[in-house]
């Protein structure tokens, strides 16, 4: 009895070690990574997130398919 105790002592002592170096690992990654300014907080874009891609945003490139669409949904 007294060695599975142990044994259940020893995994208990390497789990919580593994657990704080899991979480220091974490905070460490999340101090040191650049925080970009986004949202109601920032003064950039009013609310409004604003993204770094390079693509040109096509909401709605008109269509029969699209003219089809629109006629039902009225």
């Amino acid at each position: 009895m007294s060695d599975e105790l142990n044994e259940r002592r020893n995994f208990i002592k390497r789990a919580g070690i593994a657990a704080s170096v899991l979480a220091g690992s974490v905070v460490a990654t999340a101090a040191t990574t650049e925080s970009k300014d986004r949202g109601a907080g920032s003064n950039v874009g009013n609310g409004v997130v604003v993204g770094t891609s390079t693509k040109k945003e096509i909401l709605y490139k008109k269509t029969a398919a699209w003219g089809t669409f629109y006629d039902a949904a009225r």
